[in-house]
């Protein structure tokens, strides 16, 4: 009888121990590495960069596409890209091709 006094007096805190630490151990894992833990701040940080600098990328390319119909679209079609365009639609360039950029003539 004085045995199992002993054993439960040593058992039971031992086991809240353990289980309130496990509990504590749990939350402090989420609160670091959790959705919106403290390591998470910095990985979207690295995202929020990546994606800024894709976005700086495709405002580029938009910008250069957006010129290019500007010069199809224009009042004066600039005749030199709607060749240069046609022909590559067309399959009619080769990598081979020489360009030669000639002055406007002065009239």
């Amino acid at each position: 009888m004085v045995i199992r006094r002993r054993w439960r007096a040593i058992l039971y805190p031992l086991c809240l121990y353990c289980v309130s630490g496990a509990a504590g151990g749990y939350f402090v894992w989420h609160a670091v590495n959790g959705e919106r833990g403290l390591k998470t701040q910095d990985e979207y940080q690295v995202k929020i960069e990546s994606l800024q600098k894709e976005l700086r990328g495709l405002k580029a390319d938009r910008a250069l596409w957006q010129h290019k119909i500007e010069l199809i679209n224009g009042a004066v079609i600039d005749r030199d890209l709607l060749d240069e365009e046609a022909r590559s639609l067309l399959g009619r360039d080769d990598k081979n091709d020489l360009v030669v950029l000639l002055p406007h003539p002065a009239n």
